[in-house]
């Protein structure tokens, strides 16, 4: 997730990861510069975004120790409270974002974490927003919904466009072809509805002439139970991740 969002943002990095090839190699790639440490780092970055795993909070902020002033987290399972906890004095920003900002077409649900207003973060806001869209949440419980949704989401996704791939490609259509067919006709989707409203009712009101095959298909997809499939899979990453 570091990698897309970095290559999403795409300003010149300073990284460093224990695997120091894996560093150069995002540093090649994106301009910038592996460093030695994660003290190093934070000395010289003027912000230090963690990426790393949940359990290493406390390990890597002991080997920042006090260097960072402007901490961002992209970290799952680890609130504010907690990443202030282990930057005392720090201010903190949380978001969650998809693999999709590698292609700046992403989602970053964002919580303001505490020094937040005192620190750059019109900035910060501004330097995410380069990989998609941010969307500020009103409470940081809501963050697991909001996984479910955004997170997860390009994984969901990807299997409902196999889906509906399998069954063009299982009436005689070229299987690259239908799956072609079914990502272009998501994506325009996905463009039409953000200029009108994210109106769902609306689209398929005008897709779907009634008597029509486009609602009968509708009408199967209610019978079948998708409303049910998506709550279900939502459900489950919530209960998952409390």
């Amino acid at each position: 997730m570091a990698s897309a969002l970095a290559r999403g943002i795409g300003e010149p990095v300073l990284v460093y990861d224990v695997d120091a090839a894996k560093a150069r190699a995002l540093a090649d790639e994106l301009g910038g510069e592996a460093v030695g440490s994660n003290a190093e780092l934070a000395e010289r970055a003027d912000a230090l975004v963690l990426c790393h795993k949940p359990k290493q909070l406390e390990e890597v902020a002991s080997e920042v120790d006090g260097r960072a002033q402007v901490v961002v987290s992209i970290l799952a399972a680890i609130t504010t409270e907690q990443v202030s906890a282990a930057y005392p004095g720090a201010s903190i920003y949380r978001f969650i974002p998809n693999m999709n900002t590698e292609v700046r077409r992403g989602v970053l649900c964002y919580v303001p974490g505490p020094g937040a207003s005192e620190g750059p973060e019109d900035e910060i806001l501004a330097l995410m927003g380069r990989a998609g869209a941010v969307i500020p949440l009103a409470d940081e419980p809501l963050i697991e919904p909001a996984m479910a949704l955004m997170s997860c989401g390009p994984a969901f996704m990807a299997f409902v466009a196999e889906s509906f791939a399998e069954a063009g490609a299982a009436h005689g259509l070229d299987p690259d072809d239908a799956m072609r067919m079914v990502v272009e006709t998501m994506g325009g989707t996905a463009d039409y509805l953000a200029r009108h409203d994210y109106d769902g009712p609306e689209l398929r009101a005008r897709v779907a002439t009634p008597g029509g095959v486009t609602e009968k298909g509708l009408n199967t997809l209610e019978e079948r139970g998708l409303r049910d499939v998506c709550r279900a899979a939502v459900d489950t990453v919530v209960e998952a991740t409390r």
